[in-house]
């Protein structure tokens, strides 16, 4: 197949990062204070803020990792993508306005209310921080692919590029100049999978029973492409992955900091019902027809798949490959310039959530006691942007290879474990303490984390040892209901001093 870059793809990248760095200057003029920095001084509109949240959530890894995965696995797919939208109605019924309601510019802020707050900012500071970094690492891997096929430029010098940019969107444009780029991306993103989805449709004549068909016939797994299993995963690692993404969507830090974007609660209940509305649309469009589409028409074509039936690239280029099959090199470059925005997009929120951590949560309220200036405060935030830019890169390039949507399983398995807990238990339950809200986030963060790095996704895939400590892929099913555990457990033998607060 031809693989070089076109005019149209190289052109609409340079528009991209051209528009991109216009919206962070104009932002930077409006960003002078701390609350401008980190929340767009609460300003932003219903609307604006909804699809901001959809552009945060509408990732590289639902858009390239979704059909990615469906390539391959099938089916199974479906799990990465509608138990999100259970955790979503739980966000709106229950978090979204008591968060609002209680909290200034991080979700620590609102767990930290009525507890000690030093160790309640410190515990949920680094759950926050272990959420944001790994899921960075899905979005660098699916900007690496990204360019290295439109490019022919080299896996790590891509990685570095686009830290190199999200670093300068965050630290000059702060979260004014992220709201419009997720924005943007996510209008982007509806656009491009609505006419991707259309023109895969007419190759069929519009007939979804002749799409599915096709795909079927030269599938691997033939008419179990369209029946759950593909994935292999067992009873216990299906329930797993389906409580960590349902749990782990209500405790994603850079999604729970959008609600103080907004002037209050009822706006942010009305901003969180815009994005179900526009993430709802594009899964589905994602899942039922474009992932068909990629088996149907790249599978068995000898012009967009490898000797071993992969398409170049791996599984997270399915879409890019599908464009240029659908449309030639023009729809390529858009889509590969939509996959490229949308990647910007998120990589800025959730560098905006993990320095906002480090600069507010830890260094002014711990480390400093709350004694620092709004100046001062900035800087660190910038430097942390900066930190956390060079984390990004290099843990992207560690994980080159993997499924961009298996490792979000395992970010969203950290959340529902750590972050989740502690939210939900400091607003929702009289009886906490802060010894058991700490004990019970501790043990989420830990088991989380340590099953992971000991699971087959780290200690195999990566590390590169031959079978893992630990068999089981996703680690939600034992360390959330630990940390619940734990929490209740803690709480009930302990009581909260007078001076918590």
């Amino acid at each position: 197949m031809n693989s070089s870059p076109s005019g149209v793809a190289i052109g609409l990248f340079l528009s991209i990062i051209a528009v991109t760095l216009a919206i962070t200057y104009w932002a930077q003029k409006r960003s002078r204070t701390a609350a401008e920095l980190y929340t767009a001084g609460g300003q932003i509109k219903a609307w604006q803020n909804g699809w901001a949240i959809a552009g945060d959530l509408l990732s590289a890894s639902t858009f390239l990792g979704g059909m990615g995965m469906f390539f391959t696995a099938g089916y199974d797919a479906v799990i990465y993508t509608f138990a999100p939208l259970v955790g979503f109605v739980v966000m709106l019924g229950f978090v979204a306005g008591p968060m609002r309601r209680l909290g200034r510019f991080t979700f620590v802020d609102a767990a930290a209310t009525r507890l000690s707050p030093t160790p309640i900012r410190i515990i949920g500071s680094l759950s926050a921080l272990a959420v944001t970094l790994m899921y960075l690492i899905g979005q660098m891997l699916g900007v690496g692919g990204l360019i290295e096929i439109m490019f022919g430029i080299p896996y790590a010098a891509a990685v570095i590029l686009v830290g190199i940019l999200m670093v300068v969107y965050v630290t000059f444009g702060g979260m004014l100049a992220t709201t419009w780029v997720q924005l943007t991306k996510a209008m982007l993103l509806t656009f491009g999978v609505s006419l991707l989805a259309f023109l895969a449709l007419a190759q069929s004549h519009f007939s979804i029973g002749e799409l599915y068909g096709r795909a079927a016939a030269i599938h691997k797994l033939g008419a179990d492409l369209f029946q759950p299993g593909g994935l292999g995963l067992s009873a216990i690692e299906g329930a797993s992955l389906s409580m960590a993404l349902i749990l782990g969507m209500p405790g994603m830090p850079h999604i729970l900091m959008r609600f103080f974007t907004v002037p209050d609660a009822v706006t942010a209940r009305r901003s969180l019902a815009i994005s179900i509305s526009v993430v709802g649309f594009v899964y589905y469009v994602v899942i039922f027809i474009l992932g068909p589409a990629g088996v149907a028409y790249l599978a068995a074509n000898p012009d967009f798949t490898t000797a071993s039936g992969m398409v170049p690239g791996g599984s997270n280029m399915v879409a890019l490959h599908l464009a240029r099959f659908l449309g030639g090199d023009v729809l390529f470059g858009i889509i590969a310039a939509v996959a490229f925005a949308t990647i910007l997009a998120v990589v800025s929120g959730l560098t905006v959530a993990a320095a906002s951590s480090i600069s507010h949560d830890l260094y002014a309220k711990v480390f400093v006691r709350g004694v620092v200036s709004e100046k001062r405060e900035k800087l660190v935030f910038r430097l942390a942007s900066v930190l956390i830019g060079i984390l990004g890169i290099g843990l992207g390039i560690a994980f080159k290879g993997q499924n961009i949507l298996f490792l979000t399983g395992l970010v969203f398995s950290i959340a529902a474990s750590a972050c989740f807990p502690i939210l939900v238990m400091a607003m929702f339950w009289k009886r906490l303490t802060t010894a058991g809200a700490v004990a019970g986030g501790a043990t989420g963060l830990g088991l989380s984390v340590g099953l992971i790095v000991l699971g087959p996704s780290v200690w195999v895939q990566v590390l590169g040892n031959a079978a893992p400590v630990i068999p089981l892929s996703q680690p939600a099913i034992i360390s959330a209901p630990a940390a619940f555990l734990v929490m209740i457990l803690v709480s009930l033998a302990t009581r909260e001093p007078e001076t918590a607060r």
